[in-house]
């Protein structure tokens, strides 16, 4: 059997880059000959995670969801990459407890910065009132508070945050 994976967890506002850093660190990692899966949040809620909202216990479910998947590949020695915006730090908490090798990514951005990315016009809407409970707008994003990483997308490049975080982990 296989050694257990790392669970890296990129957690941060809509737009804040949590997907094209994972995506980045994915790529170095199977360039390293590492077993290694993305699972993105968006991608999930079409699948795995389709037709739940986004209310506090809809949201919670979701992640519960991830949580399980990201669980069963890590026990196969698969190292995930989590890509989700995990707004509420009981729902980090929840997977730090259930993931060994669970290790939280702060992917920091300035909330102006998130809105000016944002190619689906998610927060002109938010702002307009036509969408609820949009983390950052009419839904609060608790800042974690001990991290076991965290990363600023706005003033560090893709190439400076994935060498951060692969030192972190001990690999090239």
């Amino acid at each position: 059997m296989s050694a257990q994976g790392n669970v890296l967890w990129f957690t941060g506002l809509s737009g804040s880059g949590k997907t094209t850093t994972a995506a980045f660190v994915r790529n170095e990692l199977l360039a390293q000959s590492r077993r290694v899966e993305l699972l993105d949040g968006d991608e999930l809620r079409q699948t795995i995670c389709k037709g739940l909202g986004f209310t506090r216990e809809e949201r919670m479910e979701n992640i519960k969801r991830i949580v399980y998947v990201a669980g069963l590949l890590a026990k196969h020695g698969v190292d995930v990459l989590v890509s989700a915006i995990t707004p509420y730090a009981e729902m980090r908490e929840y997977a730090r407890e259930k993931l060994p090798g669970y290790m939280e990514i702060f992917v920091q951005c300035p909330l102006d910065e998130c809105e000016r990315r944002d190619v689906k016009g998610l927060y002109a809407k938010a702002r307009r009132g036509e969408l609820n409970h949009f983390t950052g707008i009419s839904d609060p994003y608790d800042i974690p508070l001990n991290p076991d990483i965290t990363i600023c997308t706005a003033s560090a490049s893709l190439e400076q945050n994935n060498a951060v975080i692969l030192a972190r982990l001990g690999y090239k």
